[in-house]
């Protein structure tokens, strides 16, 4: 029985994926011009669609907003009891049928043509009531449903589904909408956070461990104590010219007996990972996980250090 429902499960993708390879064979300039219908609106773009349909229709119109096209899902039956209040002439809508002849579609569509809403039909049927009524046809046609009895919506329903993310990714692409730009629309999630987070929100300024050229490893081994195992050492411009941590400190004392009287600058690594103020959390927090780094100096536009990362700040701070 379990390699039975292994079988069975395969063969419902095995048909999702094909009926997605003939969905995407038969896009031609009807998705062109869906496009730009979408990307010329001036107002809201109004989903709409019943029972599965509807259903893809409300993810469509999620995707469409979060990524930077103002949509709503409008449902056809309420749409013509006061909802249709929410269409302008200035929008554009996205009609959902497998068959194109969904009977509760009707009524809203009528109503669309009358106020020029120009209309994007999503069906499995160019030549049906809604194709011939669209501006734009995208063709969804399947060959049958997963479902063994050809019945409940399946592989019709991917194939929408998809059809409506190609229309979505093409938009932000068109506009050049930036991972900036979608954190702005997410900004309670950890998405928002990793990419709205800049250095300069979670790093040290406060008690900087820094030390000026000549100083001894004396000087170093209470700073590297007290203040979490990284030590700065700057010039008289207070520009960073090394680092010395506390891996460092460890390796000096298993070749030398007296740590204390030895010159920072003996120690201290000469090209250290350093951060700027206005860069992203998560870029740092990548280039610590890639050369093992527990802590940064943090500097500004003339290269002066201004502050110190650490990669549990950044952590505590939803990024890491």
């Amino acid at each position: 029985m379990s390699m039975d429902a292994v079988e069975r499960g395969r063969r419902v993708l095995r048909m999702e994926r094909e009926a997605l390879e003939d969905v995407e064979r038969s896009l031609d300039a009807s998705f062109a011009t869906a496009v730009d219908l979408l990307v010329a609106c001036k107002g809201r773009v109004i989903v709409a669609g019943v029972g599965k349909s509807g259903l893809i229709g409300r993810k469509i119109a999620a995707t469409l907003t979060s990524t930077g096209t103002p949509a709503t899902f409008l449902h056809p039956v309420e749409s013509v009891h006061g909802d249709l209040g929410l269409v302008g002439p200035a929008d554009v809508a996205i009609l959902i049928s497998k068959s194109g002849e969904t009977e509760e579609l009707f009524p809203l569509l009528e109503q669309l043509k009358r106020l020029g809403v120009r209309i994007i039909a999503i069906a499995g049927a160019r030549d049906s009531t809604l194709g011939r009524h669209a501006d734009a046809v995208l063709d969804t046609w399947v060959r049958e449903e997963a479902c063994p009895h050809d019945l409940a919506p399946t592989t019709s329903t991917t194939a929408a589904l998809a059809m409506g993310d190609a229309l979505a990714v093409t938009l932000l692409e068109h506009k050049g909408f930036r991972r900036e730009d979608f954190a702005r629309l997410h900004p309670g999630g950890a998405l928002g956070k990793r990419l709205l987070t800049r250095v300069c929100d979670v790093m040290v300024t406060d008690k900087l461990p820094v030390l000026e050229q000549g100083a001894l490893m004396r000087d170093a081994v209470m700073m590297l104590a007290e203040r979490r195992g990284t030590v700065a050492i700057v010039n008289d411009a207070a520009q960073v010219i090394g680092v010395v941590t506390a891996g460092d400190l460890t390796r000096l004392m298993e070749r030398e007996n007296d740590v204390f009287p030895v010159p920072v600058e003996r120690v201290m690594n000469r090209q250290p990972k350093t951060a700027r103020a206005e860069e992203l959390g998560s870029a740092v927090v990548y280039r610590m996980e890639k050369f093992g780094i527990m802590a940064m100096p943090v500097l500004d536009g003339d290269d002066r250090m201004v502050g110190m990362v650490h990669l549990h700040d950044l952590m505590r701070a939803g990024i890491a």
